[in-house]
């Protein structure tokens, strides 16, 4: 008799080819809304999908939105007109390989050409001289230190949450946790996002080499944290299993003494923006209007 996990790999592989021919789901209301909502870019022939909305008047303040891995701009959705209550525009991107920006096959997927691609939606919509609030997520921020480094001028006031960087300034067994939900993920990508994610190794392979450039230019991206005069702000979900409490918090405040922090409540985890959309809201207002 075979061993048990042969029969189930002979039986999965038919299995998951019928499954990758199954026509991709309609995009629901919310996600059609989304994407009219919003319009297009280009980046070296690359279209790249963004949102922006002009919201409180009298305001002059701008807030660009940088998402995480696996997803897209729409991690925003629920704090989007609590966020256009308070600037005058609100601004959010699909990285190219997510949600509805172009994913080019093959392609060396980067940090650094996401950072780049920031800059040209900034260029693009005339913003590349007035003072622009980041707000980043997970891979976001990654994209957000690249750009720290980089000392781009519009950049005044920052807020990074629940990633800090990679390599040393992170955990082992975090950077695991990463790894495994990103794989996790995998079967949410097949299923509602396959017909914008292609379900590939080699393509998700691509974007994940991410986790691998964090850990090679750790002194340029964890430096650039340490060594900038600008306002940091992490907002945490003390039950994030990539970031577990309360080591990382922390390391956090060691590597970050000048950063401030704000913990929401003890059930709130990766995506606080989408779990506890009223705390996270009103810990980041806090935080801008304290200057």
């Amino acid at each position: 008799m075979k061993e048990w996990w042969v029969q189930v790999g002979l039986l999965s592989v038919p299995l998951l080819a019928v499954y990758l021919h199954i026509p991709p789901p309609k995009l629901s209301p919310a996600l059609l809304s989304w994407r009219s909502s919003g319009g297009y870019f280009t980046y070296k022939d690359q279209n790249i999908f963004y949102r922006d909305s002009y919201g409180a008047v009298g305001s002059s303040d701008i807030v660009v939105l940088l998402h995480g891995f696996p997803t897209s701009s729409y991690d925003w959705c629920k704090i989007w007109e609590g966020l256009t209550q308070r600037f005058h525009r609100v601004i959010a991107l699909d990285f190219v390989g997510f949600g509805f920006s172009d994913k080019p096959r093959p392609h060396r997927y980067s940090i650094f050409e996401q950072a780049s691609i920031v800059e040209g939606l900034v260029r693009h919509l005339g913003l590349h001289h007035q003072r622009i609030n980041l707000l980043s997520h997970d891979y976001g921020d990654t994209v957000a230190q690249e750009l720290l480094h980089r000392s781009l001028q519009p950049l005044m006031l920052w807020l990074l949450f629940t990633e800090v960087a990679s390599g040393r300034c992170r955990f082992h067994f975090g950077l695991v946790a990463q790894v495994y939900i990103a794989l996790r993920a995998i079967s949410r990508l097949c299923n509602t996002w396959r017909h914008r994610l292609p379900c590939n190794n080699r393509f998700l392979f691509s974007i994940l080499q991410y986790i691998n450039q964090r850990k090679k230019h750790r002194d340029r991206w964890v430096g650039a944290l340490m060594s900038t005069s600008v306002p940091l702000h992490l907002i945490y979900g003390p039950l994030d299993p990539v970031n577990p409490h309360p080591e990382f918090l922390q390391l956090y405040k060691k590597v970050l003494p000048m950063s401030t922090v704000s913990v929401l409540d003890d059930h709130i985890s990766h995506y606080p923006q989408l779990e506890d959309p009223t705390g996270f809201l009103n810990a980041y207002l806090n935080f801008i209007n304290s200057f």
